[in-house]
């Protein structure tokens, strides 16, 4: 019997990174802490393998990769290799056995959620950390299209940057440690980030909380500049705020989505409310403590619901951020090298 390659988010646990890799395994760890994670389900490293192995899509990359020789360390031919293999991946289709598998996973999805060919979010999932960026597809319905996002996000870790980390690290090149989250898509009115940390300090007494109408790319790729909130972590005070112009937001389409101008009359306006704001920062400080580490997680608040019953969560991971430079306060570095190194 073929090993199983793919898992309801309630069957992880963050343990399982290697499994699911990072986002899929912290994702089951949120649903077991009772916070709002939108329906969905995790692709395993597994299926990835599988789907090498069963089309012969694996020996094809370790066949195209001894041909090529030493000139596969030269930039042009990694450059080369990352299209050529992506081209392999993306022209075969996905096995029967395994189709029918993934199928039946989505159909479930669909019947949790009572809506016939659901739009699901499809983002990829490293269990080890590489450079470059894997893809995400947003938007994707019914089953076919979704076969060939998985597809796309798998061919996804073969970019040149990957291609050259692989051989740096001496890593076998068919390899792609990769999982999939598979997610429903939240009718998103606004959403963005929170950290709490300020990243630019290293304070921990602040959360910092951003965020824009529409879906989060905007906010996560930088495009626009989002609406900035810091607030006092124990006492929930907002110490500052800005509200900046948003022209545009990311949005639906027919098919994935787009950046579309905003209605004049809410440039201006706040994305969240204050009381948004709080519950963002209620929850956030709640897994922080869950974790014991400063987090950096990602919310939407859905528009078909009313609050706080529409802000789900959709990632969160340990939060990068600069040490505060404090040389008299001795107390601060003490306790943020207690959360750093307290796992």
């Amino acid at each position: 019997m073929a090993q199983k390659w793919i898992y309801r988010l309630e069957e992880l646990r963050s343990k399982d990174n290697d499994l699911v890799g990072k986002k899929c395994a912290n994702l089951g760890e949120m649903v077991h802490m009772g916070m709002r994670v939108p329906p969905g389900f995790a692709i395993s490293v597994d299926g990835c393998e599988r789907f090498m192995n069963e089309t012969g899509v694996g020996e094809e990359i370790r066949k195209y990769v001894d041909d090529a020789g030493d000139t596969i360390h030269g930039i042009q031919k990694q450059v080369e290799a990352g299209r050529i293999i992506r081209g392999i991946i993306e022209s075969r289709d996905m096995p029967e056995g395994m189709k029918h598998e993934l199928y039946a996973f989505y159909d479930e999805l669909c019947e949790t959620v009572g809506q016939p060919d659901v739009a699901v979010a499809t983002r990829s999932s490293g269990a080890v950390s590489m450079p470059g960026q894997m893809e995400t597809y947003l938007n994707v319905k019914g089953k076919r299209e979704l076969l060939k996002k998985i597809i796309k996000v798998w061919g996804s870790a073969f970019t040149t940057r990957a291609i050259a980390f692989r051989l740096e690290k001496g890593m076998e090149m068919s390899k792609a440690p990769i999982g999939v989250a598979v997610l429903k898509m939240v009718n998103a009115r606004s959403a963005g980030v929170t950290l709490t940390v300020q990243p630019t300090t290293g304070d921990l007494t602040k959360a910092v909380v951003e965020g824009n109408w529409g879906l989060g790319e905007s906010v996560v790729s930088g495009e626009i500049t989002p609406d900035s909130f810091l607030v006092e972590k124990t006492s929930g005070t907002i110490v500052s705020s800005t509200i900046s112009k948003k022209p545009r937001m990311v949005v639906y389409k027919k098919d994935g989505i787009g950046m579309v101008s905003v209605p004049v009359e809410k440039q201006e306006m706040p994305c969240i409310s204050e009381s948004e704001l709080k519950e963002i920062v209620r929850i956030a400080l709640q897994v922080e403590s869950y974790f014991d580490m400063p987090q950096d997680m990602e919310w939407v608040f859905d528009a078909d619901m009313t609050f706080p019953e529409n802000l789900f969560w959709v990632q969160t991971r340990p939060a990068k951020f600069t040490v505060k430079k404090k040389e008299d306060d001795a107390e601060y570095l003490a306790e943020l090298m207690t959360r750093i190194f307290k796992m």
